[in-house]
């Protein structure tokens, strides 16, 4: 049985697990990330690599890295929440542990995960993975390939236009869905709701000490669970701009399954519902003929790890 190990970086933690060929992790560990140091951050992945490797037949190391990963999947571009600029970590990783490395975009690597083990792993060609965070990441399988574009960096479907000359990005366009559909949206669509309305955001704005300004993600989920009118049409507004968004896709792509993950999906039904409906009534004509089945993320946290680390084997 071949085994290798997975390590998905963050801005605040470095996970890492040992991987079987099933998807299964037999160890981990994590640390936090000096997100601020690269050398630092580079001699963490090497200790998380050697700790797992040790006393185990390691065959290669796969590691998922939030940002731009380059085309010979060796070099991270650019990473947001990170210090790396042009960093070859390929090269330090592997002469560090003598192990053969891929990198890869984070949200390919939990794309990847679902496609092979979790809500996709039914289908057997192709895939749409929309990952809702703080942003929106996102992950194309086609021809059960991850499509990956000619410099390394396809899939930014956060970045696709909802709404022309919309809220400003941080990616430096205007109108981008992750304005609109991201765990950020949520907050600021909870906030406007709790100012405009705040006899509906009782419970929300009790969560926030009466302060519409200190609303936060878990606030919003804790309120709408509890029925918060205001929460819950924030969950809608993030819902039916994801599942409109998804529609495009399917459009241009037909493909299998569409999965939507992150952190702002382990709300599951709050957004899941306003989402699946969306996408529905998005379909047009469209809805006549099959089309792609839409389903909840199933790896958690783990999908980085298991992810990269199967990367790594295919890679071999």
């Amino acid at each position: 049985m071949t085994l290798t190990i997975g390590v998905d970086i963050g801005g605040t933690k470095v996970a890492g697990g040992v991987v079987d060929p099933t998807g299964e992790v037999l160890a981990g560990t994590r640390r936090d990330t000096p997100a601020d140091d690269v050398a630092k951050t580079r001699d963490v992945i090497i200790d998380v690599v050697r700790e797992l490797a040790a006393g185990r037949e390691i065959t290669a190391v796969g590691i998922g890295a939030a940002g731009f990963v380059d085309a010979g999947r060796s070099t991270v571009l650019f990473a947001p929440n990170l210090a790396w600029r042009d960093e070859p970590l390929q090269k330090y990783i592997s002469d560090a542990t003598g192990l053969p490395v891929v990198v890869e975009n984070d949200a390919n690597v939990a794309a990847w995960a679902e496609f092979r083990f979790g809500a996709a792993r039914h289908a057997d060609a192709s895939m749409v993975m929309f990952t809702v965070g703080t942003g929106i990441g996102g992950g194309l399988v086609t021809g059960g390939r991850l499509v990956r574009g000619t410099n390394g960096i396809a899939a930014e479907l956060g970045h696709m236009t909802a709404v022309p000359d919309g809220h400003p990005c941080g990616c430096g366009r205007l109108g981008c869905i992750e304005q609109y559909a991201s765990g950020t949206a949520l907050v600021r669509f909870a906030r406007a709701g709790a100012r405009q309305d705040p006899h509906r955001a009782s419970a929300l704005l009790a969560l926030a000490g009466n302060d519409a300004d200190r609303i936060t993600g878990p606030m919003v989920t804790e309120a709408a669970r509890s029925g918060d009118a205001v929460a819950c049409e924030a969950f809608g507004q993030i819902g039916y701009w994801l599942g409109t968004a998804m529609t495009d896709l399917v459009q241009m792509l037909d493909p299998q399954v569409v999965v939507v993950g992150g952190g702002v999906a382990d709300a599951g039904d709050l957004l899941m519902e306003p989402v699946r409906k969306a996408y529905a009534e998005s379909l047009g004509q469209r809805g006549r003929f099959p089309v792609a089945e839409l389903r909840a993320a199933e790896m958690g946290n783990t999908a980085g790890v298991i992810g990269a680390a199967d990367l790594a084997r295919l890679a071999e």
